[in-house]
């Protein structure tokens, strides 16, 4: 039975994988023909897309009843998202650091995660706010709000940014067909349906794994769950790195991080019994202090004006590496 579960499990990881990077192609596609550009394709398309699959998961899960594994899956690849982007400096050659002024510019996405992790918690350990209106808890109308003032902060600062440099926020590019963004856009929601189909059968054989084994939903919810719906963003992150794109690299970790915690939107609206993060354990809160105190850490190696790296890897990225570790170390301990 329990091979049987794993086999099973790794199917469909493989299933979200494939087709979580055809997401994120489509999405590249359609920011250039629709000539958005790429400025925020770190942070919106990109993140949205290698998001999808928690989302699709997550939405499964608090459907079957199981809102521990959805709250742990969303933390839980916060965490591992933090950890792709210290291990990409393992496979950087450069001399250049991946946590550098490069990159800087995505410091504001960085704090916008650590605001909305710290909302979450703040709503799972005060019992005085389980205020709901409709079916949407306080705590997740916080952070839709948070969100929204969070993105269009960024969108402000990107383009003065490109505007104090001399360089227009959206380069002129010969412009495409006129319907080029019909294909890639038909390909993107093809890709969405396959996704959401294989999140629910995902969600449902994680449950099953978490009642074999005994390790309970919060840890499978956070480790299991949060890896294989990470992958998206190890293969684009990585693809970025290749390219010497540190600032989609790092946007797109940041971004992802802030969409995981706006996707307790939707699960509160597809939870019958109400605010979420009202029916939670507290082990949650233990992932998400380390996700705050990873993201601070990566946040200030980001704006540290060293351009060089000595070590074989960056301190501050050995740091991040290991307070991951460290981390989901201490959720299993919690979550017993």
């Amino acid at each position: 039975m329990l091979w049987l579960l794993i086999v099973k499990f790794a199917a469909i990881a493989a299933v979200v994988v494939v087709v979580g990077g055809l997401l994120t192609r489509y999405a590249d596609q359609i920011a250039e023909t629709t000539g958005i550009g790429r400025s925020m394709s770190g942070f919106l398309l990109l993140a949205a897309a290698t998001s999808l699959p928690e989302l699709t998961v997550n939405v499964s899960a608090v459907m079957l009843d199981a809102p521990d594994l959805a709250v742990g899956d969303l933390m839980g690849s916060s965490i591992f998202n933090l950890l792709i982007l210290g291990m990409g400096d393992f496979v950087h050659r450069s001399q250049l650091r991946i946590f550098s002024p490069i990159s800087a510019a995505h410091s504001l996405s960085a704090i916008a995660s650590i605001v909305l992790t710290s909302i979450m918690i703040l709503f799972i350990v005060w019992p005085g706010t389980r205020l709901t209106i409709g079916p949407f808890g306080l705590g997740s109308i916080l952070i839709a709000v948070a969100y929204v003032f969070a993105f269009r902060l960024i969108f402000q600062d990107q383009r003065m940014s490109a505007i104090a440099s001399g360089v227009e926020p959206l380069t002129e590019q010969p412009k495409p067909p006129r319907n080029a963004w019909i294909k890639p856009l038909l390909g993107y929601l093809g890709c969405t349906v396959v996704i959401f189909i294989a999140g629910q059968m995902l969600a449902k054989t994680a449950e099953e794994l978490a009642e074999v084994t005994g390790l309970g939903s919060t840890f499978v919810g956070t480790t299991l769950v949060g890896l294989t719906t990470s992958l998206p963003e190890f293969v684009t992150t990585f693809a970025a790195l290749r390219m010497g794109a540190f600032e989609m690299a790092v946007g797109n970790i940041f971004g992802s991080n802030c969409f995981n915690m706006a996707t307790l939107v939707p699960l509160d609206f597809f939870y019958r019994k109400g605010d979420v993060l009202a029916h939670v354990g507290s082990a949650h809160v233990v992932t998400g202090l380390f996700v705050i105190t990873i993201t601070g850490v990566a946040t200030m190696g980001i704006v540290n004006r060293a351009e060089k790296k000595y070590w074989f890897v960056e301190p501050d990225a050995a740091l991040v590496i290991a307070l991951c570790v460290l981390g989901l170390g201490g959720v299993y301990l919690a979550s017993r």
